[in-house]
């Protein structure tokens, strides 16, 4: 697949770089990071993603050079952190993942659990063993052999750190250590990135007061170990363009003594239900619950969207059935790394 790849970039003059529609630091990385590797083999790269990046992601220089508009003239493009075509919905709304899949198409991603596969990608290199995109980025032009830039290092360091919580949870290996050594060694200074991280997640004061109010309204069950908030449609209008709910509250929500679990539900008006699930060490199971819930993500992190008018009641009824299922039998069943594992071998 490697050779496929390389042979898709060589032969295409512009390539898009596109995101889901939920990005995080990792997706946002391993775009940015890709827009310079890729742009220093001499090609014409624009960066896409469906809806306007958190203000929490603005660290990473570049950021605001992801557009909202699809370019009518493309080559290729490739799409990162993402194997599910559920996570380009406003692709498809615009009329315009047509446009794409008439298109060569790669996917470069690390979740072995997703639902509805992009199966129109005639490139697909998804690792489930890796931290990251970021890290399969690394791995995939370090053994390609091209260049990655001190800029493209950085982006990368920031994906790896985004998805392992900071080296903090188990997917990161000594593999990812290794790769984030040698970016050290390429001159990515790491606090650097950490002092423009906290920078820009600083929050204005009507967001310090709203967070005080998530963190009033936090539910918490299966005995204390599954933390859940609800995020309104009003909300979502008022607090969004500021700063993301789920990230905002969901760390907190984390370091709750006996939290094991993490869920941010999002209610809209038309219907849909969203859920951003974040787990603790010791309780990777955030992939597995998703994916009864029809999405899909790793271990550590993931989510879905329910879109058929089921009601929300019953939407978070059975998520929180489920994980407190996987939760109580943590020690009898499989691990999502163990899941992950399995898929990749």
């Amino acid at each position: 697949m490697q050779e496929k790849f390389k042979q898709l970039v060589e032969t295409a003059s512009k390539i898009i770089i596109i995101q889901a529609d939920n990005p995080d630091a990792d997706s946002l990385g391993s775009a940015l990071a890709l827009e310079h590797i890729v742009g220093d083999l001499g090609k014409n790269v624009e960066l896409y993603c469906g809806v306007d990046m958190p203000g929490y992601l603005h660290y990473m220089s570049g950021w605001d050079r992801v557009k909202k508009d699809l370019p009518t003239k493309f080559d290729a493009s490739i799409i990162v952190d993402a194997s599910t075509t559920t996570l380009l919905e406003k692709l498809d709304q615009a009329g315009q993942l047509g446009w794409v899949k008439a298109r060569p198409t790669a996917v470069l991603d690390h979740h072995a659990i997703v639902e509805n596969k992009i199966d129109f990608a005639e490139v697909v290199i998804c690792d489930g063993e890796l931290s990251s995109t970021g890290e399969l980025i690394y791995n995939l032009a370090s053994s390609l052999g091209w260049a990655i830039n001190t800029e493209a290092g950085g982006h990368i360091m920031s994906a790896i750190l985004g998805d392992t919580q900071g080296l903090t949870n188990d997917l990161a290996s000594a593999a990812t250590y290794r790769a984030m050594a040698a970016l050290t060694e390429a001159g990515v200074s790491r606090p650097l990135l950490e002092e423009l991280r906290r920078e820009y997640s600083k929050m204005p004061p009507e967001i310090f007061r709203y967070k005080g109010e998530l963190i009033a309204r936090t539910d918490l069950t299966a005995g204390g170990r599954i933390a859940t908030v609800t995020i309104p449609q009003t909300e979502i209008n008022t607090f969004s363009p500021l700063y993301n709910p789920a990230p905002l509250i969901q760390n907190d929500m984390l370091q709750t003594t006996g939290v094991l679990l993490s869920i941010v539900f999002k209610q809209y008006d038309d219907g849909k239900v969203t859920a951003a699930i974040r787990a603790n060490q010791g309780a990777a199971v955030a992939g597995r619950l998703a994916e009864k819930m029809g999405g899909g993500g790793h271990a550590y992190a993931s989510g879905f969207k329910v879109t058929n008018g089921r009601p929300f009641n019953e939407v978070r009824s059975e998520c929180l059935e489920f994980a407190t299922h996987l939760l109580d039998t943590l020690d009898k069943e499989p691990s999502d790394e163990t899941v992950q594992h399995a898929i990749a071998s």
